[in-house]
């Protein structure tokens, strides 16, 4: 039998016998009270009025008219209330004997007559009160047996359902319990074994289905990949940098714990959403999911408010391909976007960068100082110096000007690195800034016997530019080139509009760059290894953070032993 099939028969008969119970109860009840209702009504009433009657024919002597007249209605009301069998004899004597004292009420034999036919009507009520007081407690006696007898049946079946129901539902559900914790345990050969054609057969029949299909799950290379997957998802997990997953539609597929406290949305929130849609209302995620052109200025870290402080990460975007059995091209699966910490790289960065230009700032005073010494110790009115003399001062004079120079370009990288430079664009003229620069060089140039050949275009554009930071570049650029050029040799500085940008290059016929160190060139501190090491390495980096700053580009090409050309492009 079903386990709902038994639970509606013992539960429903239970109920019957409450509502039998119920019943039988209250039919008792009505039962008795209409007893006693009915001794009320048809004897104790007719016992009341004949002790009033009886009252009333004592006091007759001493008030006849008020007396006779209460006698009288008490003697209507039991007139109108015979009941019992006799009682309208008794009661049809007594309203004789009632009639004839009326005539003679002195009479104390009508008197004595009177009060005995009211007795009799008494005696008839008691004793018919009797008799009803025995029918009502029979109906009391019976209605106890059949109270008792339902209420022994509702007993009956209530202890039995107390006793066989939690077992027989309890009893199977801790056996399945058990077989759970030993699939569970991956012990998925367990079986549960209930042969009863009810609703725990039919469980434990899905349940032996369901261990089975795990046994073959569990044999099959596809746990293993599972497996495999799980443990990857953990691994992703546990970094400590921020990964998300998309796949080749923009989907999100996972995001570890970190890209979730950065994000500030909740599991279910991103897992299986376009990464398109929750950039709509997330500006983190649209900054994530957004590809730098190739072409772009080179990427700034991305700040973001995490771990209680200001951090810095560095995004990463790695585009998964694969190649699917059998073909030869790959296509295309996703993109797994990285965000490395930086913060702490960042902040020793910025420690660096605050030193340097602290140490730069209090250089320059001392330096000042000695160049002015010098320029005092040649004048001729603080006396005259012997050769040797000279020399020194020539020396020193060389020394404290190279110093002046690192420092400022260290004072230059220090603003460029805290972002406190200050860009002056203005339309500028690039023939002015070419002639600058190369007034600028001159001495240096005229030292090795250098040639400096301009060669411009006519009629040029002027360029959006800040022309004192752009002479600067230009003048580090010529330096560079007469530095490392031969004495004797031609540097050209040409000038020339390129797709709506006007190029600036410096071309010199030193030895050139090898091909392994070009793209290190504009590297801070960076220096071609054999090199003489007469500065800091920073003159190019901060060359091209000047000219990016103003949106332009800067470049090198050369070739081991035939030159080099710098340039740097601005738009008109």
């Amino acid at each position: 039998m079903r386990i709902k099939t038994k639970l509606n028969l013992g539960v429903g008969l239970l109920f019957l016998m409450i509502i039998i119970l119920s019943l039988v109860s209250g039919y008792s009840v009505f039962l008795i009270k209409a007893d006693t209702e009915n001794i009320l009504k048809a004897n104790y009433n007719t016992l009341e009025y004949s002790r009033n009657m009886i009252l009333s024919l004592d006091e007759i002597k001493a008030n006849p008219d008020n007396e006779i007249k209460t006698f009288k209605e008490y003697l209507e009301k039991q007139t109108q209330n015979v009941t019992e069998p006799g009682e309208k004899e008794a009661t049809a004597n007594l309203e004789k004997s009632f009639a004839l004292l009326e005539k003679n009420g002195a009479n104390e034999v009508l008197k004595t007559q009177i009060r005995q036919d009211i007795f009799a009507i008494m005696k008839l009520n008691l004793d018919a009160i009797k008799q009803k007081s025995d029918i009502a407690k029979l109906t009391a006696e019976n209605a106890n047996l059949w109270i008792a007898i339902v209420g022994s049946l509702c007993f009956l079946i209530a202890f039995n359902l107390l006793v066989n129901l939690p077992n027989n539902i309890a009893n199977p559900i801790k056996e399945l319990t058990l077989s759970i914790k030993e699939i569970a345990n991956k012990n998925y050969s367990e079986r549960v074994h209930f042969t009863n054609h009810n609703e725990y057969g039919d469980l434990a029949k899905s349940f032996n289905t369901m261990a089975q299909k795990l046994q073959e799950y569990n044999d099959s290379n596809l746990y293993k990949l599972f497996f495999e997957k799980k443990r990857l998802e953990t691994l992703i997990n546990n970094m400590h940098d921020p990964i998300i997953g998309l796949d080749n539609e923009g989907i999100v597929l996972f995001a570890n714990d970190e890209a979730l406290k950065i994000v500030g949305l909740k599991l279910e929130d991103v897992i299986g959403k376009s990464a398109s849609t929750l950039a709509l209302s997330n500006d983190l995620i649209r900054s994530l999911i957004l590809k730098e052109d190739a072409d772009s200025p080179k990427k700034q870290p991305l700040k973001i408010f995490a771990h209680g402080k200001e951090s810095y990460f560095e995004k990463e975007i790695l585009n998964i391909t694969i190649i699917p059995t059998g073909e030869e091209k790959e296509i295309n699966i996703g993109d797994v976007i990285i965000l490395r910490n930086i913060t702490l790289f960042k902040e020793l960065d910025f420690a660096k960068t605050n030193f340097i230009a602290t140490v730069s700032h209090e250089l320059k005073t001392p330096i000042a100082s000695i160049k002015l010494s010098l320029q005092l110790l040649e004048n001729a009115k603080t006396g005259d110096m012997n050769d040797d003399q000279k020399q020194l001062v020539e020396s020193i004079k060389d020394d404290s000007q190279r110093l002046l120079k690192i420092t400022g370009e260290l004072l230059n990288l220090s603003q460029l690195e805290t972002g406190n430079i200050q860009l002056n664009i203005e339309k500028s003229n690039p023939h002015e800034i070419v002639n600058y620069a190369v007034e600028a060089v001159k001495v240096q140039a005229d030292q090795k016997q250098i040639k400096l050949i301009i060669d411009a275009d006519e009629n040029l554009q002027d360029v959006k530019a800040d022309s004192e930071k752009t002479g600067w570049v230009l003048i580090n650029y010529l330096s560079n080139a007469i530095r490392y050029s031969s004495e004797k040799s031609t540097i050209i500085i040409k000038l020339k509009k390129e797709n709506n940008q006007i190029v600036f290059q410096v071309i010199d016929t030193g030895k050139g760059i090898d091909t392994r160190y070009k793209d290190k060139v504009f590297d801070k501190y960076f220096q071609v290894p054999g090199s003489q090491k007469s500065g800091t390495g920073l003159g190019l980096a901060i060359s091209k953070e000047f000219i990016e700053a103003q949106n332009g580009n800067v470049g090198v090409e050369s070739n081991l032993g035939l030159g080099s050309t710098f340039w740097f492009s601005l738009k008109v």
